[in-house]
């Protein structure tokens, strides 16, 4: 990933992610009474939480709208949350003007054909390495880790060395 970022004309400012598939495994596990119970992995929490601490800002947009991806971004301080989008590239736009940011200075990670929009738009598009096909094929980073399984952490991770290999690796010599 180093190369990549290397390569691109403005530096990476903001994450933004899809939740299903990216943050979780995909599986949505049912209880009898209706209510969704999500997998979410440890290291993917703390290394979103490693790049807010580096100023860089992390966002979800999911198409989902999901009272345990809402806690869950609650617990880790997302300040850009979008659930229940049908549009992600409209949700993606309005977080552009929110953040003051531009396109360029983005990152984004998804895994399905409703992620494509944004993925095409970004600085730098990122998938886990078992997204469809055709995502696959339209990303400038495909991660080694599945969705769900630190996935996110591999590009939390790449971006901190990348853009702040001090404090990477003060973090890990400690």
């Amino acid at each position: 990933m180093n190369e990549i970022l290397k390569k691109l004309p403005v530096a990476i400012k903001m994450l933004i992610l899809d939740v299903d598939g990216v943050l979780t495994n995909g599986n949505i596990m049912l209880l009898p009474t209706g209510e969704e119970v999500k997998v979410f992995n440890t290291q993917d929490g703390h290394g979103i939480k490693m790049l807010q601490e580096a100023g860089i800002d992390v966002a979800i947009i999911t198409g989902r709208d999901s009272p345990a991806c809402a806690f869950r971004a609650n617990q880790l301080k997302i300040k850009y949350y979008f659930a229940g989008i049908a549009d992600k590239l409209e949700a993606f736009r309005q977080l552009l003007q929110q953040s003051n940011l531009s396109a360029g200075q983005c990152a984004y990670m998804g895994d399905d054909l409703p992620d494509l929009p944004v993925l095409k738009q970004v600085g730098l598009s990122i998938a886990p390495s078992n997204a469809h096909k055709k995502v696959l094929e339209a990303v400038d980073y495909v991660t080694q880790r599945t969705g769900g399984d630190a996935a996110v952490r591999e590009v939390c991770d790449g971006l901190l060395k990348a853009y702040h290999g001090d404090i990477f690796d003060k973090a890990y010599m400690a």
